[in-house]
């Protein structure tokens, strides 16, 4: 599918003369033709089923606003970094009382009960069945499978009559379509499930299971059969341990909070005493953990972190109790790596966790307006998305809602940031290249990813975008070669690429293109070279290694709140300095060859040897040309060639890149930079 197949926007050449703006509700392609493969209508949705529908309130004086906000970002302007106080939003721009009693009255006359409002007017949410939520909205929602997922949609745009329709800006909830979150666990290649956890043997033992020490020498490794049979040998980089060895030296490679502190030069600014203090890391998660507060301070009293106590942490529920107890909805993980590594960055930063009561688009949007609109702090950290495609397709009330809330963050201060995803261009996941959304809104900061191997004194060896590949080379046991080598391809790396909606903001006006590029800056989240997690399941607390964009977010929302603290005030959206900053501030990630790439020849008695190269044993690596290939003892029996930096049709280079951004912070450079930024 071309690009300009997927450019669903009708107003294209009037948005091209306004970088940043907020889309209006509901723009819908000009041919109403729909870019999902693998999406088939199975019939209308049940008329008396009861759901919940949310009408957001357009703001007043919407254009001073969005004039206003673009003139906070321009250096040039008297505007710039002039925040709005919540008291002079809410004066000038917020929604007005009236408008909202406008709609609340629209919903009762359409059988709808009204169950939530928001302080400042924003929307208001109703209760009714199936049948009544159409009535209002003039569209029809249907059962839909997605992609092999059955869910409910819109038939097309929500048709709103009389004032209540020039007061409404959106309709949210006609979906069911939800966020999922972007922490990534290492894969056994074998099984297609993550290694197992490692329970702790006593609670807060300051025991280290897993091995920094990730990419090591050259090995050669012959896989022979018996009786003068089919053998193989391979040479190259060895990624991990033998899984025989048992902790601390399993071949999912984790890092702890000190390795990963001195490689990314956070310890000077500790020396100095920025690490975050007097300033708040706001997390927003759905459903949460049950055992968050026990996890995370385990997790600190072995990385020696200050403890989390209810001076510096504190848990929202913006939209109600969680529907879901005993870490058995999935985020529990999620929670576990948001907390813990937010706190390892900035260890002397507050934390703020809201827990929106499930993964609804609703209830996270919900609890990313609690955390701008009660000020809690400067750095709103999410790890979830979806695929832009599907809200363009399914429900693209989401993509105005979203922006506008990032926008709203941005004109008070607030940096909005997201993780750009786990499946590279998407394209395995929806059948079409896409970037994730929220991390495509353009007031949003979208944090990509890298993978990273230390030298034994936990200074960084190399850096490379996250993408892997995998083949199955061999099998231990008997010792017996795969002839020819079993390709496994792309498993995971870190989302990126251009926009299919949204025009290029001006920040980004020095890159090639007309439309809004993710990500925007990167930080660690290859699960083969990721982080130490604790947590717990069936009551026993475990360690485990944990990676993801989902890391990368919160490591980078702790270092906005260092460099908060060293400017001594609020900074706003993040990505509009990112790139203005010089080049010290950010190391730039670039494409790298490991330092012996995996290569091997099988031998067929009497044929001739079949050599492969590192790029023929990984393939397909698609556009990347420079790679980081090893050899991997993935299970007990099984042994593997692995790559890194080999991310689906995403490229790492000089400059920016879709993969990783501007690169990753650089440490006390980074912090002084921004600051000066202010």
């Amino acid at each position: 599918m071309s690009k300009s197949t997927r450019r669903l926007m009708p107003t294209v050449i009037a948005w091209l003369a306004v970088l940043l703006i907020a889309v209006p509700a509901f723009a819908q392609a000009a041919s109403g033709a729909r870019a999902l493969p693998n999406t088939q209508i199975l019939g209308a949705e049940d008329q008396t089923k009861q759901m919940s529908v949310t009408f957001w309130i357009k703001q007043q004086n919407k254009a001073a606003f969005d004039e206003l906000v673009q003139q906070m970002y321009d250096k040039n302007s008297p505007n710039y970094h002039h925040f709005l106080t919540l008291k002079q939003y809410q004066e000038k721009f917020a929604p007005s009382a009236a408008d909202l009693a406008t709609v609340k009255q629209y919903l009762e006359a359409h059988n709808l009960s009204v169950v939530a409002t928001d302080k400042l007017n924003h929307y208001v949410t109703a209760r009714g069945t199936v049948g009544d939520v159409e009535r209002a909205t003039g569209v029809q929602l249907n059962r839909v499978s997605l992609n092999g997922e059955e869910h409910r949609v819109p038939s097309g745009e929500a048709v709103v009559a009389g004032d209540a329709g020039k007061a409404v800006a959106a309709v949210q909830g006609l979906s069911d379509l939800v966020y999922k979150n972007y922490a990534v666990r290492p894969i056994e290649p074998d099984t297609g499930k993550p290694f197992a956890n490692i329970p702790l043997a006593t609670p807060g033992a300051a025991q280290q299971y897993y091995n920094a020490n990730c990419l090591k020498p050259t090995q050669i490794r012959t896989f022979k059969t018996g009786g003068g049979g089919p053998y193989a040998i391979y040479s190259g980089s060895r990624y991990g341990g033998d899984i025989q060895n048992g902790p601390p030296h399993l071949p999912p490679c984790g890092y702890d909070a000190p390795e990963v502190a001195k490689a990314y030069g956070l310890t000077p600014l500790y020396k100095q005493h920025l690490d975050g203090t007097g300033q708040t890391v706001v997390i927003v998660d759905a459903y949460g953990s049950d055992t968050i507060t026990g996890d995370a301070n385990t997790f600190s009293q072995i990385n020696g972190l200050p403890a989390l106590t209810s001076s510096n942490f504190t848990i929202y529920y913006p939209t109600g109790p969680t529907n879901c107890g005993g870490n058995t909805c999935g985020w529990d993980v999620e929670t576990s790596l948001d907390v813990e590594w937010s706190h390892t960055v900035a260890p002397g930063a507050n934390i703020a966790l809201l827990l929106a009561a499930d993964n609804s688009f609703t209830n996270l949007d919900l609890s990313v307006l609690y955390g701008i609109e009660t000020g809690l702090g400067p750095v709103i950290s999410n790890s979830y998305g979806i695929g832009e495609v599907v809200l363009i397709d399914e429900d693209p009330a989401e993509l105005t809602v979203q922006n506008d809330l990032c926008q709203l963050g941005a004109a008070l201060g607030v940096s909005v940031n997201f993780s750009s995803g786990d499946s590279g261009d998407d394209l395995l996941a929806y059948g079409v290249t896409t970037v994730s959304m929220p991390a495509a809104a353009p007031y949003a900061t979208g944090v990509g990813g890298t993978s990273m191997f230390l030298n034994q004194n936990w200074s960084m060896m190399l850096q490379t975008g996250w993408g892997t590949n995998l083949t199955h080379i061999a099998n231990a046991t008997p010792n017996t070669p795969i002839i020819p080598p079993g390709l496994i391809g792309f498993y995971f790396g870190a989302g990126g690429g251009t926009s299919g909606f949204w025009p290029k903001p001006s920040y980004q006006s020095s890159l090639s293109g007309s439309w809004r590029l993710v990500p925007d800056i990167a930080y660690l989240a290859d699960p083969y070279t990721g982080v130490e997690v604790i947590d717990t399941e069936n009551n026993q607390q475990f360690i485990t290694v944990v990676g993801g964009t989902s890391l990368a977010s919160p490591m980078f929302a702790g270092m906005w709140a260092i460099s908060t603290q060293a400017a001594g005030t609020w900074l706003g959206q993040a990505a509009p300095i990112l790139y203005g900053l010089p080049a010290s501030a950010i190391t730039d990630v670039l494409a790298v060859n490991g330092p012996d790439n995996v290569s091997g020849s099988t031998h067929t008695p009497p044929a001739a040897p079949v050599d492969y190269s590192s790029a023929e044993l990984l393939a397909p690596v698609q556009n990347s040309t420079d790679f980081v290939g090893a050899l991997y003892n993935g299970t007990s029996t099984r042994w593997y060639a692995i790559s890194f930096g080999t991310d689906s049709s995403l490229t790492t280079g000089p400059g920016w890149d879709n993969v990783t951004g501007l690169g990753t912070p650089n440490g006390a450079s980074f912090v002084s930079a921004v600051a000066a930024a202010k």
